[in-house]
């Protein structure tokens, strides 16, 4: 269907940070008349003033006038009633819908959404203006292969607590496992929403899912069966990065009125930061749903170290690995705790499979728990070639910038993710269930003897071999008050260890990310740039490409000295703040490359170019002495605006 795109568009988001998101995911399919409101107050004011509003999109929780509220009065306003209504909702409970289906919503989109998903649902609802756009739960066909087999389609997401699924796919692949009843096709998916949705509507097979949505789905009469644990523990909560100038503060005032993020209000993460935060003081919750000193918001996983590092009112957030020990590697974040310290062996992400497939295929479906079980255990005995497996698996477009020592850090760690014991144990889905519904008010009743079909795991794990325990939130609290602002951690470094380009000036060896090398080159003629700073020799045409060039040695305050033939200018790919750029750096000599692990790195001393560290990544011990290691888009930051740009 073609959608009018010169439709005005009315954005209706308490969030400043979700505001923009959304303008942009409109403006991305082509609506740029788009005006915006912070509340329903305002949206009803502007609805008064502006009488040609062709859509709107609103939240659902907000202060003020909540997006119910603002529906209701749309629709008793002779003049708005007609006007399509889209209520873009955190609130994954299918409870929620009933409600505003009542009072004429048009169709709802979970939030965080993406710009396809978005475009999907304004279409519907322009299609059909006049009724709400239910999903009904589709009917699932198991699809067969040429050769006989079940084509199992299991969906995910990019966070360790999947990478069971990663680890028996590679298995398959390798031919160290050969499925006789089955063949898998995996599927990676942005965020809960979509995984959400493909189970609800029939369109895979089964999906490793947060265990709350899975057993929501299933009381709304989505035929699911919970087959299996995806893992347990692998959870980590974050704070905002703080340094030493930051001072100290106790917990409370850290996150009083700031933003918490979680990946979904149905989640383990939803429910362990509600526990943390209610023992420090707070009161935590959503806006627009009564009184609360802390906010809770919904986004992507992948979206949250960004979302964290550029929303001043960003407090922190939990989420699976290895989306926080990353941000601490890439110094926006410090850890608060692991999920497996407050609850050790406690459930999260499931394994549940539609039941058309049960039913047709029970040998397939033994198979698969079988192999998943294999390679959970892979997993814990092996992480190093896990982390390798898993690196591909979760970021094979590198739109993550996942490290294997990121991910091997994760997977070696005591109190962190364990995927040897993947029996589902129903006591701690109830628990779950029981602390949302009365703590939270969250959730809906099910009949846990019916969701949960734990014949294929008692055949292939033999029964619970750990059972899941509860440690006092006040222990944990403790630890962190007694842990130092900006104290160096083995997570903060991981970022560092890798392979670095070795280069000397002045009897002292340097080292930069082998990842940021573009080339190495000798001295070429160089073109001087009037009014430049002195240690900026000016610029060179390298293959079209007319590059600025800086002679570290000034750039450092280093006697200048005649060049050779050993001198080298190393070409940089620099990451400034709008885009990439190149930069040539002149150095005495190249010698190797070399890889540096965290372990052999200490913090950078205090003092340098004016006083200041920054450009100093670490200091690596090594063989022969100590290396200084450079991050180069801090050192090099400033070139940009010589507006000369390789790019």
């Amino acid at each position: 269907m073609s959608v009018d795109t010169n439709l005005k568009i009315l954005v209706v988001e308490d969030s400043g940070i979700t505001r923009k998101m959304e303008i942009k995911a409109l403006n991305q399919l082509g609506f740029n008349r788009v005006v915006e409101a912070e509340d329903g107050v305002q949206a009803s004011k502007m609805l008064a003033e502006q009488a040609d509003v062709d859509l709107i999109i609103s939240d659902w929780n907000m202060p003020n006038m909540d997006g119910y509220e603002l529906l209701c009065q749309v629709r008793s306003n002779e003049l708005t009633r007609e006007v399509p209504f889209i209520m873009a909702t955190a609130r994954g409970e299918k409870k929620q819908a009933e409600k505003a289906i009542s009072a004429g919503v048009s169709s709802f989109i979970s939030k965080p959404f993406s710009p396809p998903e978005l475009k999907e649902v304004i279409e519907s609802v322009l299609q059909s203006p006049g009724a709400a756009v239910v999903e009904k739960s589709g009917i699932r066909v198991p699809e067969m292969t040429d050769s006989g087999k079940l084509r199992l389609n299991i969906g995910h997401i990019q966070i360790t607590d999947h990478l069971t699924l990663g680890v028996l796919q590679h298995l398959i692949r390798s031919e160290k496992l050969a499925p006789r009843h089955f063949e898998l096709a995996t599927h990676c998916m942005p965020s809960w929403n979509p995984v959400q949705r493909a189970l609800e509507k029939g369109e895979l097979d089964g999906a490793f899912v947060l265990a709350p949505i899975a057993m929501d789905l299933f009381s709304y009469g989505v035929p699911l069966k919970l087959v299996l644990f995806a893992h347990k523990n692998g959870s980590i909560a974050v704070q905002k990065k703080r340094g030493k100038s930051d001072g100290e503060t106790d917990l409370k005032s850290r996150f009083e009125g700031k933003t918490f993020y979680i990946p979904h209000e149905l989640s383990i993460h939803h429910m362990l930061s509600h526990m943390f935060l209610k023992e420090i003081g707070l009161k935590p919750g959503a806006v627009g749903r009564g009184e609360f000193d802390v906010f809770f918001e919904v986004v992507p996983p992948v979206r949250m170290p960004e979302f964290l590092k550029t929303n001043p009112e960003a407090g922190g957030y939990m989420v699976a690995e290895p989306l926080g020990t990353k941000a601490i590697a890439e110094g926006i974040a410090d850890q608060l705790f692991l999920s497996g310290q407050m609850w050790t062996n406690h459930p999260c992400c499931v394994v549940a499979l539609r039941e058309e497939v049960l039913k047709e295929h029970e040998g397939a479906v033994q198979e698969f728990v079988e192999m998943l079980v294999e390679s959970g255990r892979f997993i814990q005995q092996k992480p190093e070639a896990a982390a390798e497996i898993g690196v591909a698996f979760l970021d094979p477009e590198k739109t993550l910038g996942l490290k294997v020592p990121v991910l091997k850090n994760v997977l070696k760690e005591a109190q962190g993710i364990k995927t040897h014991d993947l029996f589902p144990v129903v006591d701690d889905l109830k628990r779950i269930a029981d602390y949302m519904g009365e703590e939270m008010g969250i959730g809906a009743p099910l009949d846990f003897g019916d969701f949960v079909e734990t014949r294929f795991a008692e055949a292939a794990c033999g029964g619970i071999m750990e059972r899941s325990a509860f440690r006092q939130v006040g222990d944990i609290i403790s630890e962190l008050s007694d842990r130092g602002t900006g104290d160096r951690t083995e997570k903060s470094m991981l970022g560092i260890e890798g392979n670095y380009l070795i280069f000397s000036m002045a009897d002292q060896e340097y080292g930069v990310g082998i990842l940021s090398v573009r080339e190495i080159i000798g001295m070429m003629s160089i073109t001087s740039i009037p009014r430049a700073p002195s240690y900026v020799k000016g610029v060179i045409n390298l293959r079209g490409r007319v590059i600025p060039v800086v002679d570290l040695r000034l750039k450092f305050g280093l006697e200048p000295v005649e060049y050779d033939a050993r001198t080298s200018i190393v070409v940089l790919d620099i990451r400034g703040p709008k885009s990439m750029f190149q930069v040539g750096m002149i150095v005495d000599a190249v010698s190797d490359v070399s890889n540096i692990r965290a372990e052999d790195t200490e913090e950078s001393p205090r003092f340098g170019l004016g006083g200041n560290t920054s450009y100093i990544l670490s200091m690596a011990k090594m063989e022969g002495g100590v290396k200084v290691l450079l991050d180069v888009d801090v050192l090099f930051g400033g070139m940009e605006s010589l507006g000369v740009s390789g790019a």
